[in-house]
């Protein structure tokens, strides 16, 4: 099977997607822009800074049936079917599709920046709207989903820290203290949750009301002292609590941009009073949690690099056919077909490698597939940085202001490489990956000399 085949149904989705963004979301990016010029300091992360074209977008992402498509699998009854009377009934996706169908169209929602939110498909919301339906309990499910499902509000998932190298998770500092709170004649589990957090996306947006927490637990208190302490992959748990029980302590920007009215913060926890019902899967669940968070959401952030650089592609092409210099136009410079066709094979690499990423996946599950999701996330933002590199050398100084999408897109690439493990920890993943099988076939080798 064509790892670029879809169904006549997947096939309409996929048109209708492709002319809402062209069409839609491309164009409103300079109304995007122009909302925001202007507004400085605080003013950029209130409910007034967001652009009316996003509800708008929504709206008609709605009507079009291009809402909640990154849903892998049905909703839970009681989220479509009215049943839940503290929130309002869920939209449910036109179709639910595969990892593969799903990489396809994340491709077009790369090709403009408004587009994944237009369409309920943004990080971290997809993520974390994932773990709450596939983790959470059915009161966790009924109180934060529908919110998030139908656009109304957004999240952010706490993870990186300030104090430490957090590509090692097992360095994660952020304490869930337990202790027993006497309560008539019996005591009540509590935890106080304590830490310091950065580059929590979503954090800074007026609409972020709900965060997703990864602490390391801590039993030290004497009267906890009789649990058992939890190996060092075992020690993390991932919690879920209201966004107004963080503290904000600053905006971060990315070379220089600061993505408001979304954004990137730096918070503290300081001594936030939770229970058991704050705990997703219970103790020591956080690294189960946190994987199966970022299988799916690598092919989500490779295949929208991909959209991304092809549109950057699409730029130099047009670009290199209406300017000119030394008497021919850009495009007949053997270097400028050269970054030509250098492009055009990064672009094509990128989509099938990450496709066959997706298709492992929906084949044999994400653990399995752990080395292509190593591969893509490694080798996808360094193909697309070239194409938006070269995109950019062949536009000259227009490359580099905002008149053009290319300096933002390059810039969001290159943290890419950081974002979601940087590219080292998963070169690592990748070869013990193949060191594990090369010394398994040398013993079966050997056992049958």
């Amino acid at each position: 099977m064509s790892l670029e085949l879809l169904s006549p149904e997947v096939q309409a989705l996929k048109d209708k997607l492709e002319k809402f963004v062209f069409e839609q979301c491309q164009p409103a990016e300079i109304e995007f822009e122009n909302h925001l010029e202007g507004r400085i300091g605080r003013d950029r992360w209130t409910v007034d800074a967001i652009p009316p074209c996003i509800d708008r977008l929504k709206n008609e992402a709605k009507k079009l049936g291009l809402w909640n498509l990154f849903l892998p699998h049905p909703l839970p009854p009681f989220l479509v079917d009215g049943s839940n009377n503290s929130a309002p009934r869920v939209q449910e996706p036109t179709r639910y599709l595969t990892n593969r169908e799903y990489g396809i169209l994340c491709e077009i929602m790369g090709k403009s920046f408004l587009a994944p939110e237009a369409c309920n498909c943004s990080a971290p919301d997809t993520g974390n709207m994932e773990v709450l339906l596939k983790h959470g309990t059915i009161e966790q499910q009924k109180t934060y989903l529908p919110h998030l499902l139908n656009g109304e509000t957004r999240s952010a998932f706490l993870m990186t820290e300030p104090d430490v190298a957090s590509s090692d998770a097992t360095n994660i500092e952020t304490k869930l203290t337990k202790i027993y709170v006497e309560k008539g004649n019996s005591k009540e589990v509590k935890y106080i949750l304590n830490g310091k957090k950065w580059w929590s996306t979503g954090a800074m947006d007026p609409r972020c009301k709900v965060v997703l927490v990864l602490a390391r637990m801590d039993y030290s208190t004497s009267d906890a002292s009789n649990t058992t302490k939890s190996s060092q992959h075992g020690a993390h748990t991932v919690v879920v609590l209201p966004m107004s029980k963080v503290k904000l302590v600053r905006p971060l920007t990315v070379f220089g941009y600061d993505d408001a009215p979304h954004g990137h913060a730096e918070v503290a926890l300081e001594g936030i009073e939770l229970d058991k019902s704050n705990l997703i899967l219970g103790e020591g669940k956080g690294f189960e949690i946190a994987q199966s968070r970022l299988g799916p959401g690598r092919i989500h952030h490779c295949m929208r690099a991909v959209g991304l650089a092809a549109r950057c592609y699409e730029l130099m092409i047009e670009r290199s056919l209406c300017r000119e210099t030394f008497g021919k136009l850009l495009w007949e410079h053997g270097g400028c077909q050269e970054a030509i066709a250098d492009s055009r094979i990064d672009i094509e690499a990128a989509r099938l490698l990450t496709l066959s990423c997706a298709a492992a996946i929906d084949d044999h599950g994400a653990v399995k597939a752990r080395d292509k999701i190593a591969m893509i996330k490694v080798a996808v933002p360094n193909l697309a940085l070239k194409v938006i590199d070269r995109a950019i050398q062949v536009h000259g100084g227009a490359g580099v202001c905002g008149d053009y999408p290319l300096a933002r897109a390059l810039a969001g690439m290159r943290t890419l490489r950081i974002a979601d493990g940087p590219d080292e920890v998963h070169k690592r993943t990748i070869a013990l990956i193949e060191i594990k099988k090369a010394k398994k076939l040398m013993n079966e080798i050997n056992s049958k000399l």
